[in-house]
């Protein structure tokens, strides 16, 4: 199958929904958080898909896993930030 750019990606469509609605809610979050674990928050999950952006269609297989293993990177970052955002009921 081949995909025109990264925007016909489910992965990519979702990982972009998860940023805009990440940083839609951290706005929210206390004064004394928004800078600190919001702006945490933002930044990795919207690292995920431009991490993705930047390998697609590379002609280099590895700039392309690189890409990927970036993005897979973030996302943990991500789950790791929402988990403490849950235990500290924000």
């Amino acid at each position: 199958m081949k995909f025109g750019s990264v925007e016909d990606l489910d992965v990519y469509k979702k990982l972009f929904a998860l940023t805009v609605e990440v940083s839609e809610l951290t706005m929210l979050f206390p004064k004394f958080e928004l800078f600190e674990l919001g702006s945490q928050l933002r930044r990795s999950s919207n690292s995920s898909p431009a991490n993705l952006a930047e390998g697609f269609n590379s002609k280099h297989t590895n700039i392309y896993l690189e890409g990927i293993s970036r993005a897979q990177g973030e996302i943990r970052e991500t789950i790791h930030h929402l988990k403490i955002c849950f235990q500290k009921s924000i």
